[in-house]
């Protein structure tokens, strides 16, 4: 295995690309744990210097599928808000607050999240924090949807190819392409998704996947390079519909200061802040971004309906505490 490690470097190193079937093969030995660590972080290294192509990543991809714990959750209208990170922003849990906020709506969501590694608190970093247990137990999950509206899902459960990664990418603290593929190895394959990624041309390539898909999707990047709708800039949005720039002003919204949205320095404080927004004692700003992107997961799910009609039920979701309701049926039920 060793020599096979170094014909990949040596292919990487001649800036070439691999095919869909070989990044399978590569991301297969990987979870398998047939390289050892220094190989694996020279490759995640040398890899994130070049662009991915949209063959690597449909392999990559379908490694990832092919060797997860699928989950089987019996409802056909599942929707997952998830960022690829590696933004390099922290900002406070927006998307996973998003998804309470969606599920208060009435929408079912399964939310796909990890540790942070290349952020400082990660969607299963404050989940934990504020007493959810991780399972991977299709019963318990589908009990989750069914009380609160939403499940979650944490990554290394699911995926060994993470868990085999982890230290690894731990130890590096730099966006690898493990970010890139966090969002399209939901183990309960949603048939709709909100995606936010850290730059346009991962964009372009998501949405070159996501066309050949059945899935209903959006995928958005900020202009200013957030992976969520950030408030900070105009951001672009690729659908069915075609691919967009979304003028904040237009919306109705003033723009933020990227410190209107930043995440707390330690775990406790992105919970406190998590709390905050679901408590209804969040900013002005804080709240308006996290219902932003709810509102633009709920287009995704109904694109007939209007940006202002989709936030205006997020909105109520909040005010009316059924997000925080969720929030908590989900906590206690484990």
């Amino acid at each position: 295995m060793p020599n096979f490690m170094k014909a990949i470097l040596n292919h990487l190193f001649e800036n070439k690309s691999f095919t869909r079937e070989q990044s399978k093969e590569i991301l297969t030995s990987i979870a398998q744990g047939k390289y050892n660590n220094s190989q694996m972080a020279a490759f995640m290294t040398a890899y994130c210097m070049r662009s991915i192509t949209v063959d690597e990543l449909e392999g990559f991809r379908d490694a990832m599928l092919d060797l997860c714990l699928p989950v089987n959750l019996e409802t056909n209208d599942l929707i997952d808000l998830c960022g690829t990170g590696g933004d390099g922003k922290d900002t406070f849990n927006i998307s996973t607050l998003a998804s309470f906020i969606v599920a208060g709506a009435g929408y079912k969501v399964a939310k796909h999240g990890n540790y942070g590694v290349s952020s400082g608190c990660g969607s299963s970093n404050v989940m934990e924090f504020l007493g959810y247990r991780f399972t991977n137990e299709t019963d318990k999950l589908k009990t989750n949807i069914d009380q609160a509206n939403i499940c979650f899902l944490h990554a290394p459960l699911f995926h060994p190819a993470m868990k085999t990664v982890a230290p690894i990418r731990r130890e590096l603290g730099v966006k690898t392409f493990f970010n890139m593929l966090g969002p399209m190895v939901n183990p309960a394959k949603p048939n709709n998704q909100m995606v936010g990624v850290f730059n346009l041309e991962l964009a372009r390539v998501y949405a070159y996947l996501y066309q050949k898909s059945d899935v209903k999707y959006t995928i958005l990047n900020a202009l200013d390079g957030y992976d969520e709708i950030s408030l900070t800039s105009d951001f672009k949005t690729f659908s069915a519909e075609g691919e967009k720039i979304n003028s904040i002003e237009a919306l109705g919204f003033e723009k933020l200061n990227p410190e209107q949205i930043a995440g707390g320095s330690t775990v406790k404080d992105s919970a406190d802040i998590f709390m905050s927004v679901l408590n209804g004692e969040a900013t002005q700003a804080q709240n308006n971004v996290v219902l932003c992107n709810a509102a633009l997961a709920i287009k995704t799910i109904h694109p007939e309906k209007t940006f202002g009609d989709c936030f205006y039920e997020a909105d109520e979701a909040l005010l009316s505490k059924k997000a925080l309701v969720g929030f908590k049926t989900l906590i206690s039920s484990n």
